[in-house]
């Protein structure tokens, strides 16, 4: 099933944000559990501090009482218990909560310590101050110590991070209704996009307009208006392929058509036989042109499957393609032959395209050399690749036209032949798909004949 980019860019957008406040949640806990913390040890200290001012030394007894005011700090709707202890500088308990165990440390006190205790078997908070009293028979600063439970603490947490967290939840809504909104708004352009392709006529291959279009998307927009350009290009290629092939069709069906019609006319069997030959004649150049543009296209779409070919199975496909050319050159007296220089040496190509490429390299040698000539494969190793050359005594090709031998349908004598000029093409079609290079050469015959020389790298 298709998948919608705007739920998978909004996925990728919410989920980083989404895991943002999560972290964000985490890290505001942590900040209200520390600022719950420290309004708990401020009330303490604010309670201690007020009792610590109540004690005094009078009588030769410790005098002091507890003001309601150090207690009130602590009044809410919690269901706390706040407990209290005041020890002389002996350690001896003056008033208070014995449940409240006695602050003890090797270290002497100087300033209020805040600390964790438990009481009946509840977890307190606690502050332990001392306090110095004038008159006092012990050295020691007299101790005050204030602890409360913790469940008004735990309030205060949840409160302030309830609080917290609402507000995130506003924020994170209203942001991902604005990337909804955003993200309309940016996808406009693939939407007009859409609709000026489904706007297109049929069998129209009419470029896309650029403008007004993201820079996002722009590459994809040329890679298609450049994919247009290709089928366009191609397209007006094959109806040229297909007027040729009109052409070339066309003159040897109206001969063909005339010369039936002149064995249906003859008055004599042997005018009507000789007609007939005529005909056949006709006939099979007519199925040889078919053929070639049949071949022609077979190449445009041969998938080429590279493999590493070395000498011995170059030698073993060109020994295949001479026997199956034998019959033909041997109707013309031709001497056809292979030469293979000693060597190593390995290309990636594909041995059927290989194949395909000798065979029409050598009917093309054949055709084009005259009885009792000469036709000859010459496969050698050069530094970095392979080199074939296919040699033969023909009339040769003059060097202002030796590029238009590639060319389709072309052919320098038409009278000479009756080939369809479309063999060098498939062979320049297949070279160029199996990473080989094809070129005209000087043979060493001399100013006659033709060399074709195939270099694979």
């Amino acid at each position: 099933m298709a998948r919608s980019l705007r739920k998978q860019l909004l996925a990728w957008v919410l989920f980083p944000l989404a895991f943002t406040a999560v972290m964000d949640a985490w890290l505001t806990y942590e900040g209200a559990a520390s600022t719950a913390s420290v309004v708990q040890d401020r009330l303490l200290l604010g309670a201690a501090r007020m009792i610590a001012e109540q004690i005094r030394f009078e009588d030769g007894a410790f005098q002091g009482s507890i003001p309601p005011a150090a207690l009130e700090l602590f009044q809410s709707e919690g269901v706390d218990r706040v407990y209290y202890r005041v020890s002389s500088g002996d350690g001896k308990m003056l008033s208070g909560y014995s449940e409240l165990p006695a602050y003890e440390s090797g270290v002497e006190l100087t300033a209020p310590a805040f600390l964790n205790s438990t009481i009946r078997g509840q977890v307190v908070r606690m502050v332990a101050m001392p306090q110095p009293v004038i008159g006092s028979p012990s050295s020691k600063p007299a101790m005050v110590q204030v602890a409360q439970t913790g469940k008004e603490h735990q309030q205060l947490i949840d409160s302030l991070w309830l609080h917290a967290l609402e507000r995130q939840a506003i924020i994170l809504l209203l942001t991902g209704a604005l990337i909804v909104w955003g993200m309309h708004l940016g996808t406009g352009s693939l939407l007009r996009l859409r609709d000026e392709i489904a706007g297109h006529k049929e069998g129209a291959l009419e470029k896309l307009k650029t403008k007004d279009i993201p820079q996002e998307i722009a590459p994809l927009v040329q890679a298609l208006n450049d994919y247009i350009d290709r089928i366009n290009t191609g397209m007006d290629q094959r109806n040229s392929q297909l007027q040729n092939v009109a052409h070339q069709l066309r003159t040897p069906l109206t001969v063909l058509a005339t010369q039936i019609s002149d064995a249906v006319r003859s008055e004599t069997a042997g005018q009507s036989k000789l007609a007939l030959a005529d005909a056949k004649k006709t006939l099979s150049q007519t199925n040889a042109v078919v053929n070639q543009f049949l071949h022609l296209s077979a190449a445009e779409s041969f998938v080429v499957k590279r493999q590493a070919v070395g000498i011995a199975a170059l030698t073993k496909v060109l020994k295949e393609v001479i026997e199956s050319m034998a019959l033909f050159a041997h109707r013309k007296n031709i001497d056809l032959g292979l030469e293979v220089e000693d060597g190593e040496g390995t290309v990636f190509s594909d041995l059927l395209a290989i194949q395909e490429i000798s065979r029409n390299l050598v009917d093309n040698a054949i055709r084009y050399t005259p009885r009792d000539g000469k036709v000859t494969l010459h496969l050698c190793c050069k530094q970095q690749s392979i080199e074939l050359r296919v040699e033969d005594t023909g009339p040769g090709v003059p060097v202002n036209e030796r590029e238009r031998i590639f060319d389709r349908f072309v052919r320098l004598d038409a009278n000479s032949t009756d080939g369809s000029g479309l063999g060098l093409s498939i062979v320049r079609e297949l070279a160029r798909q199996s990473g080989a290079e094809i070129r005209v050469d000087e043979t060493s015959h001399g100013q006659n004949g033709l060399c074709m020389v195939l270099v694979f790298h």
